[in-house]
């Protein structure tokens, strides 16, 4: 039986790995970076953690002319190019000498990975009855590429070094960009020149600024929680268990369990995304997370462990929600463009949270910089507020 999307099995199934090695490319560099800052002659992780600041940026400002290319050109060939060139990438990051080196290969890696979200996700749900069920997977996904790179990093810079973090996922990369240039159907037309796909959801004009005005917005704030707590949570980590658990490999399993649990949030969040409206969902979940980052500032050992997993859970949870909106509001033909735009605002703001990651935790520690993203989680739950109330759907 074929996917209501039209692609084989295997391009599904590609599509959604591609979520994953995503985002645990980003990632890798966050679980290694203190080996890479010992290498490299730096005194502690905090300062080196501002050289991957460019990856974060392309992949927000190269979302907007890759999904612009995606409508336009074809998301098929884009995909091909995503899967080479993250591969690639990652092989120059393994043979960088230095942190300016590492800096510029990490940021090329960045621009490779603006393809996913705005190209990928589109190809993912077009034309299927369900997207908010299909995002929830994806999100899934994506979100245990996040568990592979704390489990898997952990283990090869333990094991045979940071280069090798790497190296692996970068081989593994390029052979599914050459699996799916295989199985992959070309396509007949650009996304931008089909029929069909339609918004599930008519609003007017007005409404339809206004949301995506919201929808980004939120999108940027959730962003910046996001990249904070996934790259900070190795060295949270590593802080907060100091003296009770010390091996980095064993850290990387801790880590990794966490974000395969919270990863489950999004295929929860996904259905739930099929029967209610958003403004709602969304709100509560933005809302809990304000005192679970209050209680994870002051915590230490298991009980951060516990309450950093709860924090994940709804961090996690909320992602699904821009790209399920962007099905539900926009018409295929413009969603990649679509997309790549709030991402574009979204993650080119939100690299702010990775830059000054290092240098925050260096001046006010990890407890006093979770209290400021209890501040953060409290502004957005206030702009989801903005969110306009939703008309009957397109039957």
């Amino acid at each position: 039986m074929t996917p209501a999307n039209g692609f084989p099995r295997i391009v599904n199934l590609l599509l959604n790995v591609a979520h994953a090695i995503d985002h645990m490319f980003l990632l890798i560099f966050a679980t290694a970076v203190a080996a890479i800052a010992v290498e490299f002659g730096f005194n502690n992780w905090t300062d080196l953690m501002p050289y991957s600041v460019g990856a974060f940026a392309l992949f927000g400002l190269g979302s907007l002319p890759a999904g612009r290319l995606g409508d336009l050109w074809g998301r098929r060939i884009m995909m091909i190019i995503f899967f080479i060139g993250m591969g690639v990438a990652a092989l120059l990051v393994a043979l960088t000498q230095n942190a300016w080196q590492l800096a510029a290969a990490l940021t090329l890696l960045g621009a490779f990975a603006a393809i996913y979200h705005p190209v990928g996700i589109p190809m993912l749900v077009q034309n299927v009855p369900n997207p908010g069920a299909v995002i929830g997977l994806n999100g899934l996904a994506g979100n245990l590429g996040i568990a592979v790179a704390a489990l898997v990093t952990g283990f090869l810079v333990k094991w045979i070094g940071w280069r090798a973090a790497f190296v692996v996922p970068g081989i593994i990369a390029i052979a599914c960009g050459i699996v799916f240039a295989i199985t992959c159907p070309k396509e007949s037309e650009s996304p931008s020149k089909r029929k069909g796909g339609k918004a599930q959801v008519t609003l007017t004009p007005a409404m339809l600024m206004r949301a995506f005005a919201v929808m980004t917005a939120a999108a940027a704030v959730s962003t910046v929680l996001f990249n904070f707590t996934t790259n900070g949570n190795a060295q949270l980590l590593s802080e907060g268990f100091r003296g009770v658990v010390e091996d980095p490999a064993l850290l990387g399993v801790m880590l990794a369990t966490i974000y395969a649990i919270a990863s489950l949030a999004q295929l929860v969040v996904g259905r739930l995304i099929d029967r209610m409206s958003f403004k709602p969902l969304q709100l509560w979940i933005s809302v809990i997370q304000v005192p679970l980052l209050i209680i994870a500032a002051h915590t230490q050992d298991w009980w951060l462990f516990a309450a950093l997993l709860a924090v994940m859970v709804f961090v996690f949870g909320s992602i699904p929600f821009t790209d399920a909106m962007i099905v539900r509001y926009v018409d295929d033909r413009l969603r990649s463009r679509v997309a790549g735009m709030r991402l574009t605002v979204a993650f080119g703001f939100s690299s702010a949270a990775v830059w000054i990651l290092g240098p925050m935790v260096k001046q006010i520690g990890f407890s006093n910089a979770l209290w400021i993203m209890a501040g953060i989680a409290a502004l957005k739950a206030a702009i989801v507020l903005l969110l306009p109330e939703e008309p009957e759907r397109v039957k």
